[in-house]
């Protein structure tokens, strides 16, 4: 049994509390996030759509204790029947979105407006956005030249990942979490060696390792094969294409064992040719040492900026998910509690949210 009166809070209960608060108090929209890590995520989403009338409060999963994830996000709230206008839950997509109804948590996340995700398959994805990943490097060692197309390497790898993908997610779908599980498909697709000055030859290494996985799996799972391009269609109807698979592969993974054993070492290539431009252009040695010191002092490290990385708001998920926002706040109030997500109510409010930056 609570003991706390926190402990029964409600979108309801948020709602009466406005109710009291005067008149001129903005109205609260509590949104709980799975980890610290979100919190930067969802507030800087946020920011675009408050106005003077409403505000959203990020919040952890539980004021009471330590534990965080998607399902304490979720029990926070009360289950579905504690959200609703004034509480929403916002959580990372991770397969959910994918399987489209396939597990009971996934018809949660994609049949309920007041619940938001990602899209993509974490934060992390969006942060690792290909056409972003110029200005974390140019952030952390402020040199403009570009090194490598970031863009066209991501490509290339999602292109090779694909096929494997597909069957990552169809064995999800089935239920069969053990046959091919996520951890086997990251270790198939991670990143070993890179060189700089071959960037494509790590792609080489890892389609190979692809292209043996897929054999293994086509012959010993021939009937489940016959059932991937079906899928293929289905998952291109919600955003999955070969190019763009990189977005929804685990989002740790990409980070750690993708992009970021990409971008150190072409920061560090960076960070050497300004070390160099300055050795050279000195006139003496406590020129050097100064600028050289003023030049390390500035520097930032690249996992820190690309964990700040804000920079990936053209992306089509991203604007997806913006239209969710868009549609909850916009709902007419008298009809919060029997529209769906998929509906685009007008609005009938007299200020309308802000469009994002």
């Amino acid at each position: 049994m609570a003991k706390r009166l926190t402990e029964h809070v409600t979108s309801s209960w948020v709602e009466a509390a406005n109710r009291m608060a005067s008149r001129k108090a903005k109205r609260r929209i509590i949104a709980y996030v799975e980890s610290y890590d979100d919190i930067s995520f969802w507030r800087n989403l946020f920011n675009d759509y408050e106005t003077d009338s409403c505000i959203f409060q990020v919040m952890l999963p539980s004021s009471s204790s330590l534990a965080k994830g998607k399902k304490m996000a979720l029990m926070n709230a009360l289950g579905d029947s504690g959200l609703g206008e004034n509480m929403i839950a916002c959580v990372d997509s991770d397969y959910d979105y994918l399987l489209q109804g396939a597990t009971h948590l996934s018809r949660r996340i994609i049949g309920n407006p007041y619940i938001f995700h990602t899209y993509t398959y974490a934060i992390e994805n969006y942060q690792c956005y290909a056409n972003s990943l110029h200005e974390v490097c140019v952030q952390a060692t402020l040199n403009d030249r570009q090194v490598m197309d970031f863009h066209d390497f991501l490509s290339r790898y999602s292109r090779i990942v694909y096929p494997l993908f597909l069957w990552s997610v169809l064995f999800y779908r089935h239920h069969d979490l053990n046959t091919f599980s996520l951890t086997d498909f990251c270790a198939v697709v991670r990143i070993h060696r890179f060189n700089v000055k071959e960037p494509y030859a790590c792609l080489r290494n890892i389609e190979r390792d692809v292209q043996h996985k897929l054999s293994e799996l086509s012959v010993r799972h021939l009937s489940l094969s016959k059932q991937l391009p079906n899928l293929a269609k289905e998952l291109e109807q919600l955003g999955v294409t070969p190019d763009t698979t990189y977005l929804f592969i685990q989002g740790h993974h990409l980070m750690d064992n993708v992009v970021l054993k990409i971008l150190t070492p072409v920061c560090t290539l960076l960070r050497r040719e300004r070390e160099n431009e300055i050795k050279a252009l000195a006139e003496h040695s406590i020129q050097y040492r100064n600028e050289l010191t003023c030049y390390q002092n500035s520097q930032c490290s690249v996992e820190l900026m690309l964990r700040k990385n804000t920079n990936y708001k053209d992306s089509c998920l991203y604007r997806k998910l913006c239209n969710d926002v868009e549609r909850f706040l916009n709902r007419p109030a008298s009809h919060q509690q029997s529209m769906t997500c998929q509906q685009q109510p007008t609005f009938h409010g007299k200020r309308q949210a802000k469009s994002p930056k």
